[in-house]
């Protein structure tokens, strides 16, 4: 097998909210492996504190402040990005938020507002990429999706519907603009230690695990957290060549949650 395949050398990859978390890990393993890294956030100082953590790991990163529920805003950064940099190759919808309220507490606006951000964002991305990608020849469209796409918990009811919804847009790229070389594919990250879950991993004042902490131990055969590097390997493999029979799938990478009905007690 030719190990070039892997190589992402001479593309450009843009990856939404990508100034920190899995979003930032993505980004610099597709450096690694020869890209240009173009990235966007929702205000300036995010895309300054982004930058400045590009810089510092020695990689020469595109920053713009989009609000990617904005399709003219979208649209027009695309734009951009062809006139400054070049033709998007690899296109990864990362931003995204969630809401953690019961369903019968949840506003009808907050639910719409995650939905907005995890759904309608990526298919307003992945609108405003594709047009090229077929004039090119070739692209590579990789959406964020989640465990949640396959199962429910409580208090996430909006982010569960969000990227359910995201999994079957992931399946309908593919199947609409795979005959123009185009393959869309889903990344879903099990639970990811970053500084948004530290909380939920911190030890107790008797010195135990967190409850939380404890549940996802004892709900993963790999027994820990996944790290945001976890991912660098199954995102540089969907972004490259070796890639290029691979289309609508989604690849968990979850230490093996879905798979595995837990323990006796």
């Amino acid at each position: 097998m030719d190990m070039n395949a892997f190589s992402l050398k001479g593309k450009i990859a843009w990856i939404t909210g990508a100034s920190y978390g899995i979003g930032f890990a993505i980004a610099e393993a597709y450096a690694a492996a020869g890209a240009t890294i173009v990235f966007n956030d929702i205000n300036q100082d995010l895309v300054n504190k982004g930058l400045a953590a590009y810089a510092e790991k020695g990689i020469e990163a595109h920053g713009y402040v989009c609000d990617v529920t904005n399709e003219d805003a979208v649209q027009a950064l695309v734009k951009q990005i062809e006139a400054e940099v070049g033709v998007i190759d690899i296109l990864v919808n990362n931003a995204g938020i969630i809401r953690r309220i019961p369903m019968i507490e949840m506003s009808a606006a907050d639910f719409r507002k995650v939905i907005d951000v995890d759904l309608n964002a990526p298919f307003i991305c992945a609108k405003a990429v594709i047009p090229s990608m077929i004039q090119k020849g070739h692209g590579k469209i990789i959406n964020i999706c989640s465990m949640m796409s396959e199962l429910g918990r409580e208090t996430v009811s909006a982010y569960a519907a969000a990227k359910g919804g995201l999994k079957m847009l992931t399946r309908n790229i593919c199947s609409e603009y795979g005959e123009h070389n185009i393959q869309c594919n889903g990344i879903g990250p099990g639970y990811i230690a970053t500084p948004q879950t530290a909380p939920l991993r911190e030890r107790q004042p008797d010195g135990s695990r967190h409850p939380f902490d404890q549940f996802i131990i004892a709900k993963t055969p790999a027994a820990r957290w996944g790290n945001p590097e976890d991912l660098q390997g199954p995102a540089v493999f969907l972004a490259s060549d070796a890639s290029n029979f691979v289309n609508g799938h989604i690849l968990y990478v979850d230490g093996g949650i879905l798979a595995y009905i837990g323990k006796q007690p």
